[in-house]
Formats: C-alpha cells, sequence, structure tokens
C-alpha cells in the first residue's frame, strides 16, 4: 500500500483517479426538470494535488446563464435560490458561451495534468450532471471535457465519512466554514463542495494509504 511520502519525483493526480480529472459542478436553475427549466448559474472547481499527494481545490470558473428560448421557470425556485433572471446586471452568458467559458479552462488542465478527461464531482451529482448535458444538447456540442455518466458523490463520501449527507451539516462536521447567509450560489456551495472533498479524500489517503496503481505492483 502506497503511502505518502517526500519522493524526489512528485505525485501525479493523473495516478490517483483512473487517470480522471476531479471538478466540482455545482449550478442553479430554475426549477428540477434540465429540458424545461433554465440554467442560470454554473461554477466549476478543479481538483488539484500538490508536491506531496494532497489534494486543493484549484480556481474557481463560473458565470451567471442567460435562460435559454423557451425557458420555463418555477417560482419556487426562484424563490428558494433568489435569483432573479432578467436582472441586468447579472451580466449572464448564454448557453453556448457559458459553457465554452467553463470547459475552456478544464480541456488545458485535462492536458496539463495528463488527464484522460474531467469527471464530474458533486453534492448529489446526477442534478448537476443532467442540467449540464441538457444544456450541452442544445447548444450541439460534440465534444465536452466530461464523462458522460460517471460522477463522484460528496453527499455519499460525506455520509461515510460524517455521518452527514446535507452539505451543511457535512461541511460543518468536516470542520469547514460555513455560511447560510451565502449559500445556494453556485460558486459557494461548488467551492465548500470543493473543500469537503479534498478533506475526505486526503482523510483518507493519510489514514489508509493511496490505492495501488498497477505499475505499482
Amino acid at each position: 500500500m502506497q503511502q505518502h511520502s517526500q519522493s524526489t519525483s512528485a505525485p501525479m493526480l493523473a495516478h490517483r483517479f483512473r487517470g480522471f480529472l476531479p471538478v466540482i459542478v455545482d449550478v442553479e436553475t430554475a426549477g428540477f426538470d434540465p429540458i424545461k427549466h433554465a440554467l442560470l448559474e454554473i461554477a466549476a472547481v478543479p481538483i488539484l494535488m500538490d508536491e506531496e499527494g494532497f489534494f486543493r481545490p484549484g480556481a474557481t470558473i463560473a458565470c451567471h446563464v442567460a435562460p435559454f428560448s423557451g425557458a420555463q421557470f418555477d417560482p419556487k425556485a426562484l424563490e428558494f435560490t433568489g435569483i432573479d433572471p432578467h436582472h441586468p446586471f447579472r451580466f449572464a452568458k448564454p448557453e453556448l458561451e457559458a459553457l465554452e467559458h467553463i470547459f475552456k479552462p478544464i480541456r488545458l488542465l485535462i492536458k496539463a495534468q495528463q488527464c484522460s478527461r474531467a469527471i464530474l464531482v458533486g453534492h448529489n451529482p446526477f442534478f448537476d450532471l443532467s442540467f449540464l448535458k441538457a444544456a450541452i444538447d442544445r447548444c450541439n456540442i460534440k465534444r465536452h471535457p466530461f464523462h458522460a455518466f460517471s460522477t463522484f458523490d460528496t453527499a455519499t463520501l460525506a455520509g461515510l465519512a460524517y455521518g452527514q449527507t446535507v452539505l451543511a451539516r457535512a461541511a460543518i462536521a468536516a470542520g469547514i466554514e460555513w455560511n447560510a447567509a451565502e449559500a445556494h450560489s453556485a460558486i459557494y456551495d461548488a467551492e465548500k463542495t470543493a473543500q469537503l472533498f479534498c478533506k475526505i479524500v486526503n482523510q483518507w489517503d493519510k489514514a489508509i494509504g493511496i490505492p495501488a496503481r498497477d505499475d505499482d505492483e
């Protein structure tokens, strides 16, 4: 079993998650149906590795998204998030421009980290991936950086590590500062989810050891 060490060769992130680059994604939407309801905010936080092999959040990539033509809005969802989809100071990007804004730096990181592609990490990530894929389909994007269906779920990981599945409670249990007044924005939730993911994986690797790769055996 491989442990963290101060070796002269720096550890490679591409060796840790079967060649995938973990990227936390959080979206804010105008409802629960990814086909009918508008995607309003998206934030992505790539996960990077330091020289000792521990994980840390990278720079946040985010933007507001302009509702697509014909999008529907659930008033309860808008009340919950506090988002006014048509507010002029949102400076929202059209979906295609918003997706490329998110995808471009992720593609560069995949190449720089020698990974095969990105894998979406989220708190109950099915929701985020479903809205992301619906927007990709609407924009007719043929190639995107994310795995089509595999995800990492911090709700499951936090349930295992801390006995909590709600993001706020899991973050607090992990010793991560939580401000309820800032929650339910894509940037805030993505950054807190990134901290939570790194905390859990780093704790696992420190206590249990890094899983062996084929070339370690």
